[in-house]
Formats: C-alpha cells, sequence, structure tokens
C-alpha cells in the first residue's frame, strides 16, 4: 500500500507544481500584458505615420478607427478590419483602408493603402505576406522601394486599364523574375481606390459637412 500512497503523493506533488506554474505564468502575462499592448500600439501608429506624416494631420491616427466587415466588396478582406481616418482642423482629409490581395504568388498579401479626399494616393504599405524571398518580397518596403510607387497616383493617373504591370502594357514595373505579386499588389490598391470613391460621402464627410 505504500507504493500506492507514494504515487499519490506524487500526483499530489504535480498536480500543485502545474497549478503554481500555470499561476506563475497567469501574473507574468498580466505583469506584461500593457507593454504588450503599448508596443502593438507603438508598430501599429508608425506604420500609420509612414502613410500620412506628421504635418498632415492633427489627430491621432491610431485612435481614430471604423469597423469594416469581413468580404466587404473590393477590399477583399477575410475577416472583420479596422480602417483609420486622418483629420485636420476636425475635418477628414484621408483614410487609411486594409485591402487584401487574395492573388499573391504564395497566399494573401495584407495591404493598408492611405487615400486622400481628393482620390489619390498618400501611400501604399504591405503589413504581412508569405512571398518568395527575394523575388516577391519587394512589395516590403524593407525589401525596396517599388511599393513608393503608388504615391499621389489615382483611378486616373493612370488610367483605369492601365492599372497592371508594364509587362500586361501597364503604367507599373514588375520584378525581375516575379509579375504575380506586384500585379496582385497593383490590383488590390486600384480596389481601395474603387471602394473610396464609391463610399467617399460616408469615408470623408464630417458632421460639419452636413446639412
Amino acid at each position: 500500500m505504500k507504493w500506492l500512497t507514494s504515487i499519490g503523493l506524487g500526483a499530489t506533488v504535480l498536480a500543485l507544481f502545474a497549478t503554481i506554474t500555470s499561476l506563475a505564468i497567469g501574473w507574468t502575462y498580466l505583469g506584461t500584458e500593457t507593454e504588450i499592448e503599448l508596443a502593438v500600439r507603438r508598430a501599429e501608429a508608425r506604420q500609420l505615420m509612414e502613410i500620412f506624416p506628421a504635418g498632415t494631420h492633427d489627430n491621432e491616427l491610431v485612435d481614430d478607427t471604423f469597423m469594416l466587415n469581413a468580404e466587404t466588396s473590393l477590399l477583399g478582406l477575410r475577416q472583420p478590419r479596422q480602417g483609420y481616418r486622418v483629420r485636420k482642423a476636425q475635418r477628414i482629409v484621408g483614410v487609411i483602408l486594409p485591402a487584401t490581395a487574395r492573388d499573391g504568388y504564395s497566399g494573401d498579401i495584407r495591404a493598408l493603402v492611405g487615400i486622400r479626399s481628393d482620390g489619390s494616393v498618400a501611400g501604399v504599405r504591405v503589413v504581412a505576406h508569405k512571398e518568395t524571398p527575394g523575388l516577391g518580397d519587394k512589395v516590403d518596403l524593407r525589401k525596396s522601394s517599388w511599393i513608393l510607387g503608388f504615391n499621389d497616383r489615382s483611378l486616373s493617373n493612370p488610367s483605369f486599364g492601365d492599372w497592371t504591370v508594364s509587362k500586361d502594357g501597364g503604367a507599373f514595373d514588375q520584378f525581375t523574375g516575379a509579375t504575380v505579386t506586384p500585379r496582385a499588389v497593383i490590383l488590390a490598391t486600384r480596389r481601395a481606390l474603387e471602394y473610396a470613391e464609391l463610399n467617399k460621402t460616408t469615408l470623408f464627410e464630417t458632421p460639419a459637412d452636413k446639412p
């Protein structure tokens, strides 16, 4: 019977150890949760500020948000995501829309598209992708400046049919050895512009604009 007692005692000790470990992990998480949230917010704010730098707005972009549903027409979202308003002197001067290119070479390419109230692109940033290193990953600003080619573009600059890679007769460069990735990002950006144009009253109207 002693061995049964030993087993029972061992099980109790193990259970107690597991409980203590779980509590320790929980307390550690609670202690660092605020720091993690702050780090995420700083990273998010930095990305937004790359699209609409200081001086172009006077609000906290990361706090001025609106929700977009999954499957929102033209944006390709697979789950609800936040959009951001850009304000100056309380007027909405731009928005930053999430957009997903579902036709990337290696899967979804998630981006943020900044659009001014006049319909021009303030900037585009790819925030998540699985494209081939050295080829498709050039959509990432850390890898190349290609993404800056969208700056100041609009649905009329270039013309609608030229929103594709030069290989297809379009106005945008492709990468050597890779056309699927840039083609997907170009199309996602154009569709975000189309979405903004179709919903400009909702996106850009402020209470002061209403009769």
